[in-house]
């Protein structure tokens, strides 16, 4: 079972560690993610949720359960409050803290060595340690919680770097004769206001992170709060969690779809395009299935329920959007590894700048060394690194998903920015997947409507797919068919009946030259409907020929856009398929496809996945999702298309709502989008420690005789993380077009 988790205290990759720790020592749990950016734990395993929220205690943090679509709202409003809070104690932190910062740079105090000095900074003490416990209390509970389990993390620097400037302040004030007159200097400004300036920057990162979670919030909002159900005669209104399987649903212009469902009366049409991305009303009639979440724009009709609660699509669609947030692609778990020893070694700075200022700088040697210390741990919080590779898998999965491409793990995403070669499979990927006829050649003295009524007359009691097509052909020319005698069905061959006084017969060519049928005067004109990827079949009365009719698959209307597109990325392109080589080609003809292999039975096709990847090539696999299951699995990504709700999420690791090949290509620029993002994130983040560290522990000095004040130092650390969870979110704004 999966049990999701929210997470409270939790300020760095340092404390993500620590969780994932505690939760994965649970007995039971077989695996367990922590997500940094919006502060939940995805938990698998034989467990409930009391033990996990325990361990979670346990480790310093605190946890509760994530049930239903409505705990997002419910965490949301929670994260608001807390936000609130921050700012309020940041507007109390500052209040107190500007006018101690403005009295000390004009120098209006007595000397602390003086007796009236003393008890004017002692005041000035006591009310800065106000502040730290009001407005940063919460760094130094953190930062005695996580030295109880011999972790360090954001909470220990800055509660190290503030505590060590109010103690040392704190010293002079009480014994200022111990202290050498030039060493007399007061930083309890610098406490204050880097704890200000660092909770004004966690309080900005909240805000700033609450606008990423916008697909999921947009997901959520798709399903009503109630529905009109029918029972014992009459319609009435209920929550949507008290709607039962196989209950009788009504569902008026206007309303969204509340559960999944099929239509048993009356029609419509559907906007399905927050699930699938396709902008186009789907007209719905009586057994069509319909999806929670989607909207009917025109017609009352009544469904029968079929999926309720999380069964419904659009929760399934919202758990997987949810999981692949939640996931880690293979650099994100790199840089993970990293901010676990991140902090330590930045401790190790300190203590080592300490040293060397005290030992080597000038006086007030024991000053400079508690400054450049206190800046060195508050410049170096890893809270940007941390955040850099989460937020922007948050912010990229979500877009896919608003444009009906379900991404189901980082790692996915990450390699579909590294592909060099797609398969495609041919039959409902690059074509509708259904036969239709294409072209109608009348003989000489029949006309198109003829030869198509005739054919759909003798074709209306059999169930073969291209009698279908015929049917279907019929059917939307609007065209009355009129009753056969002596229906008789020939295996293999077609079908025979009587009709307006002659025998008519439709199939194979064979089979009417078997009748004396005389068909040479269309030949050509089969000959180059087999070239378009269609099949012939023949229709005569009695020995005359009548026409021919072209059935085949044809190419979906954007197949050729979409490749163009993928073409556009340097991919190579084959289309795999089990048809004839000569139907293979005919369809590949018009298309930017760079190699055909055709005649390949579904079992085998992975092995040509394999192939071309023991080839050097990272591929990508496009295919129905059931049938190529093998050949999914075994690619370096694996694309599943269909549309709507038939389609086989557990088969692919990107799942394309709407059976269009445009979703393959928008999946990539997704791709491609993110991971630039995240590296411009991480150059960002390592860079700003590389430059800061070495500044903040006065390399510069020497020549310069500059050194970082610490509150500038808080205040770059602050706006750090802010600019990544901003630079993240610009992810939302870019265009997919590659």
């Amino acid at each position: 079972m999966s049990i999701r988790l929210s997470i409270v205290g939790m300020s760095c990759a340092g404390c993500v560690g620590a969780v994932e720790k505690a939760l994965a020592a649970v007995p039971g749990v077989t695996n367990a993610r922590v997500n940094l950016v919006d502060r939940t734990a995805q938990v698998e395993g034989d467990v409930v949720a009391d033990e996990l929220i325990k361990a979670v205690k346990a480790a310093g943090y605190d946890a509760a359960e994530m049930a239903g679509l409505s705990a997002d709202a419910d965490k949301e409003a929670a994260e608001m409050a807390y936000y609130r809070t921050l700012m309020r104690r940041t507007q109390v932190g500052l209040a107190l803290g500007v006018p101690i910062v403005v009295v000390s740079m004009v120098e209006w105090l007595p000397a602390v060595d003086t007796a009236a000095g003393q008890l004017t900074w002692g005041v000035i003490g006591l009310l800065s340690l106000f502040v730290m416990a009001y407005t940063g209390g919460h760094f130094f509970t953190g930062a005695v919680n996580s030295a109880r389990r011999g972790v360090f993390n954001m909470d220990t620097l800055v509660a190290m770097g503030t505590g060590a400037a109010w103690l040392y302040s704190t010293a002079v004030v009480l014994f200022p004769h111990a202290v050498p007159s030039i060493g007399r200097h007061m930083y309890y400004e610098a406490a204050v206001i880097i704890i200000a300036l660092v909770s004004l920057g966690s309080a900005l990162e909240m805000r700033a992170r609450g606008r990423t979670g916008e697909a999921i919030r947009k997901l959520i909002g798709l399903q009503p709060k109630t529905a009109r159900i029918i029972r014992n005669g009459q319609e009435i209104d209920v929550p949507i969690e008290d709607v039962g399987l196989e209950e009788t649903v009504r569902v008026r212009p206007g309303e969204k779809i509340p559960v999944d469902g099929k239509l048993i009366d009356g029609s419509s049409h559907v906007d399905e395009s927050m699930l699938t991305g396709e902008p186009v009303p789907v007209k719905k009639q009586v057994g069509d299935e319909v999806t929670g979440g989607t909207l009917n724009t025109q017609g009352s009709f009544l469904m029968q329920a079929t999926r309720i609660g999380r069964d419904t699509a659009l929760a399934r669609i919202i758990e997987l959007v949810r999981d692949a947030q939640g996931s880690k692609p293979a650099i994100g778990r790199l840089v993970d590894k990293i901010a676990g020893i991140f902090v330590p070694v930045v401790l190790a700075i300190a203590v080592l700048t300490f040293v060397l200022w005290y030992l080597f700088g000038p006086e007030p040697a024991g000053a400079y060394a508690i400054v450049t210390a206190m800046t060195v741990l508050v410049i170096a919080c890893p809270c940007a690194l941390g955040l850099a590779t989460p937020i922007s898998i948050m912010v990229g999965v979500g877009r896919a998903a608003e444009h009906g491409v379900l991404i189901r793990n980082g790692d996915a995403l990450q390699q579909a920015s590294k592909l060099t070669t797609v398969v495609l499979d041919k039959t409902g990927t690059v074509t509708e997947g259904h036969p239709a006829v294409t072209a109608i050649e009348p003989a000489a003295g029949f006309d198109d409507p003829t030869v198509l009524a005739t054919a759909a007359a003798l074709e209306r009691g059999s169930e073969h797919p291209l009698a279908q097509a015929v049917l279907a052909a019929a059917a939307e020319r609007g065209i009355a068919l009129a009753e056969v005698d002596t229906f008789e069905a020939h295996t293999g061959q077609g079908v025979s009946a009587n009709l307006d006084g002659g025998v008519w017969r439709l199939g194979k060519r064979a089979f009417l030259d078997a009748h004396g049928v005389d068909t040479t005067p269309l030949a050509d004109a089969a000959d180059a409907l087999a070239d378009q990827a269609a099949t012939a079949i023949w229709l005569a009365r009695d020995t005359e020929l009548a026409g021919v009719l072209g059935i085949a698959d044809p190419v979906k209307a954007d197949s050729a856009a979409a490749l163009q597109r993928l073409k556009g990325l340097g991919l190579r392109l084959v289309m795999i398929t089990g048809d004839n080589s000569r139907t293979a080609a005919a369809v590949a003809r018009d298309l930017p496809i760079d190699e055909v292999i055709a005649e390949v039975m579904p079992a085998d096709k992975s092995s040509q996945v394999a192939a071309l990847q023991q080839a050097g090539q990272i591929v990508a696999m496009v295919g129905d999702g059931i049938n190529d299951a093998p050949a999914l699995a075994q690619a370096d990504v694996g694309f599943a298309i269909g549309s709507g709700t038939d389609v086989a999420m557990e088969a692919a690791d990107v799942t394309l709502m709407r059976g269009s090949l445009h979703g393959v290509a928008d999946a990539i620029a997704v791709s491609k989008a993110t991971l630039r993002n995240i590296h411009q994130n991480l150059f960002g983040a390592f860079i700003y420690n590389v430059i800061g560290i070495p500044v903040a522990a006065g390399v510069l000095f020497p020549l310069t005789g500059l050194l970082l004040n610490p509150m500038i130092a808080g205040a770059a650390m602050a706006m750090s993380s802010v600019t990544v969870v901003s630079n993240a979110a610009r992810l939302k704004r870019q265009p997919l077009e590659v």
